[in-house]
């Protein structure tokens, strides 16, 4: 053989090797995530099981995403420290943590991302408003998601067999609120404001269809944006209808200084919302513009979550903090995930997605058990109002703790 001859099929086999490679790598933007799932399944000892976190982690309301970030690295390090089994061989758990800044549009982004990264489950998104758009994303991937904070009931009544939430909704959540304002505190004439956001915006419309149906007047409805800090010409406009009660459907960026710029203007009203800003950085931003101010959570209330106790000393020592709302729904949202892996002796999406509908689980935050939509079965609403600059509880409606 001469010397070009050796020369042309040497480069003859280096061309092939490197179109063999590039067959090897996925196509931009296809879900390429089933071969680490499948080797997490059926791998030896130690294998990795990656689980998807996405929350805003910048932005407005960062606090409440490193707050569901904490939630699920707690998680994910106690199983880790437990060394759990599946199917017979230990498996190794790894968070995989993105930031969706509240945004819709990044929501999808991200969610494609984990899909490429491999995740076989998501705990996320926080807002309604990117928990929506993102679902049909793990649907079509076929990975079961879980939303520790995401109340709008749109989110689960797509049809998706891969949506799934561990805290009560809006119909639940407005309903509580609208018959405990019309009810308890008797407001005659409300009015409401909100932030336009999917969350904000369909809490605030359960809330009026509730207390419309108790016979109390909405005497006044406005919107703003999830960025706008500056009230004054909405509020003067409410304070010219006298109302007894403003509810705000938001977060605790706007919150906080609607607050105050009320007390500013000298409304006299009380101020209700949802969990979205029953927090401590509501207070914070309120000043004492947050006493006597009511808000929802959904769950029922810390000190009978059967575990909170203890799951708040660890949370405090592992990152010096206190919990913000969702923590405890995020860490029983990974751990729900697992203990459906456990019982389908697989890691496999296709595999333990079954198993999740099926959880009948004791969590920090109380028991889990779901609905034929992906609904949490019994969900509980609770009232607090601040008292003494703390939030206190008022009343509890739904749930069980055992």
């Amino acid at each position: 053989m001469n010397k070009y001859a050796r020369l042309s099929l040497i480069a003859t086999a280096a061309i092939a090797m490197t179109a063999c490679g590039k067959q090897d790598e996925p196509a931009s933007g296809q879900a390429a995530s089933s071969a680490p799932a499948q080797a997490a399944a059926t791998g030896g000892d130690g294998a990795v099981v990656k689980i998807g976190q996405v929350s805003p982690m910048s932005g407005p309301i960062s606090h409440l995403g490193k707050d569901n970030e904490y939630g699920a690295k707690l998680a994910i390090e106690d199983l880790n420290a437990q060394g759990v089994e599946i199917g017979g061989k230990k498996v190794k758990f790894e968070l995989v943590s993105e930031d969706d800044q509240g945004d819709p549009k990044i929501g999808t982004q991200v969610a494609q991302r984990l899909v490429d990264a491999g995740v076989v489950g998501v705990v996320g998104h926080l807002n309604s408003g990117t928990t929506i758009p993102a679902s049909k994303i793990y649907s079509d991937a076929g990975i079961p998601q879980i939303s520790p904070s995401a109340t709008n009931p749109d989110y689960t009544k797509q049809g998706f067999k891969t949506t799934f939430r561990v805290i009560a909704n809006d119909v639940q959540q407005g309903k509580a609120l609208g018959e405990f304002a019309a009810g308890q505190l008797k407001a005659k004439k409300i009015a409401i404001i909100d932030d336009r956001t999917a969350y904000g915006q369909g809490l605030a419309d359960q809330f009026e269809g509730a207390v419309k149906a108790k016979g109390a007047n909405v005497v006044k409805r406005e919107f703003t944006n999830n960025t706008a800090t500056d009230f004054n010409a909405i509020l003067t406009s409410i304070k010219a209808t006298q109302p007894d009660l403003v509810f705000y459907g938001g977060m605790d960026a706007q919150a906080g200084p609607l607050a105050k710029q009320m007390q500013r203007l000298g409304i006299k009203a009380k101020l209700m919302g949802g969990d979205g800003w029953q927090t401590p950085e509501f207070i914070k931003l309120a000043g004492d513009a947050s006493e006597g101010q009511y808000a929802s959570s959904c769950g029922i209330s810390r000190d009978k979550m059967p575990g909170f106790k203890a799951f708040d000393e660890k949370f405090k020592k592992e990152f010096n903090t206190d919990v913000q709302i969702y923590a405890p729904f995020e860490y029983d949202a990974v751990m729900v995930l697992v203990d459906a892996m456990k019982r389908a002796k697989s890691s496999d999406p296709k595999v333990y997605l079954p198993e999740v509908g099926k959880s009948d689980y004791q969590g920090v935050t109380g028991k889990i058990a779901f609905d034929d939509k992906g609904d949490i079965k019994n969900g509980a609403v609770t009232v607090y109002q601040v008292k003494n600059g703390k939030w206190e509880v008022v009343s509890t409606v739904g749930g069980e703790a055992k």
